[in-house]
């Protein structure tokens, strides 16, 4: 008899790490172990997660067909997400993971017009190049405040269907959008430390809306994103109350202790050609004489038993911001707490509402 094919520890990584976060933000449980289940190496990791997503774009398209067009936007944004989490951490292989992309990100814009409430892409000036966003309002509100949503390292906008409709669901509109070295953007823009510059960007845009209270935008960040939203509320003004969600205070300080998968994505998506370029990019993300400042209200949230960057992130970026901070540890929480995602996902967004006055 010969011995079972020994199991890559990558895949072991990928689904001990993040496992929680693919059910809490759409996967369907049976589908993460089917599919985690069904691979043994992680060269194989993309084309089956990509299998998988093309049933439920499917099931998306025979209901489109059929006129269930709620039953369409539900199946075509499962596949959306199915289709990134094949390429989140796919990058020794881009052409595979640009594939999965592409499609991650096509039916989550043939979602959008059948959600309820509809999300509308956008395009942001940036620089010469183009940010791409989904924007979704509230149903029955003519005006709403709106939360400006910072992806991670590894996330992408079409990751977002869960927390928004929790937003949506208080009275605020969502904007998540793809800034350097994200999603669509990552191809074209590399990693930068000083997100404030896409963020103004994108405020600018808003400004020009008629359907907004561009008086009343909050930013909201997870993972590394939790670093870009307080980066950016330090220098951005406009911003009238921040979420920092499992965000580094230094980036740089828990480089060398990540997981190689992280570590190698960090490498490819700020245009490092060695782990030590990457690690001197690294030290730019911080929030070192910036968190100080920031002006606004600030909600810092971070997992008890996080892995990957320890609370005690948090607890400085809280004490640096001073009196108009508040520091949420979740009890028994990973990395982002989205195996415990009730213990803050609900909360977080009703002090986001309070903050900007919505409801």
């Amino acid at each position: 008899m010969s011995a079972a094919p020994s199991r890559d520890p990558r895949i072991a990584t990928a689904t001990s790490h993040w496992g929680p976060r693919f059910v809490a933000n759409g996967v369907p449980l049976s589908d993460f172990q089917a599919v985690t289940g069904s691979i043994t190496h992680w060269d194989e990791w993309c084309a089956a997660w990509s299998r998988c997503a093309a049933v439920h774009e499917a099931l998306g398209r025979e209901a489109l067909a059929k006129g269930m067009t709620l039953s369409a936007g539900e199946h075509y944004t499962r596949a959306a997400v199915c289709y990134h989490f094949g390429k989140f951490l796919f990058v020794h292989r881009p052409d595979e993971m640009r594939t999965a992309h592409e499609r991650a990100v096509a039916c989550r814009n043939a979602a959008l017009p059948h959600l309820r409430p509809p999300g509308e892409r956008v395009a942001i000036p940036f620089e010469g190049a183009t940010l791409y966003g989904n924007l979704r309002r509230p149903a029955g509100v003519a005006r709403p405040p709106v939360v400006v949503m910072c992806m991670g390292l590894d996330s992408a906008k079409e990751e977002m269907n869960a927390y928004e409709n929790d937003f949506l669901a208080r009275g605020m509109a969502t904007l998540a959008f793809d800034g350097p070295g994200q999603g669509e953007a990552e191809l074209t823009l590399a990693i930068r430390g000083d997100y404030e510059a896409p963020v103004k960007a994108v405020f600018d845009w808003l400004e020009s809306r008629e359907d907004i209270d561009v008086g009343r935008i909050g930013l909201w960040g997870v993972s590394l994103g939790g670093y870009y939203a307080p980066r950016a509320a330090a220098v951005e003004r406009r911003a009238r109350a921040c979420v920092s969600l499992s965000g580094p205070y230094r980036w740089v300080d828990v480089f060398d202790a990540a997981n190689p998968l992280t570590r190698e994505a960090f490498r490819v998506r700020s245009r490092s050609r060695s782990d030590d370029e990457a690690r001197a990019k690294a030290a730019t993300l911080t929030l070192e004489g910036l968190a100080s400042g920031i002006e606004c209200p600030l909600l810092v949230v971070a997992g008890e038993n996080d892995n990957l960057i320890p609370s005690s992130h948090a607890e400085r970026m809280a004490a640096e911001a001073g009196p108009r901070a508040k520091l949420l540890i979740v009890a028994g929480g990973n990395h982002v707490a989205n195996n415990v995602w009730y213990r803050y996902r609900p909360q977080s967004a009703d002090w986001l509402a309070n903050q900007l006055g919505a409801g």
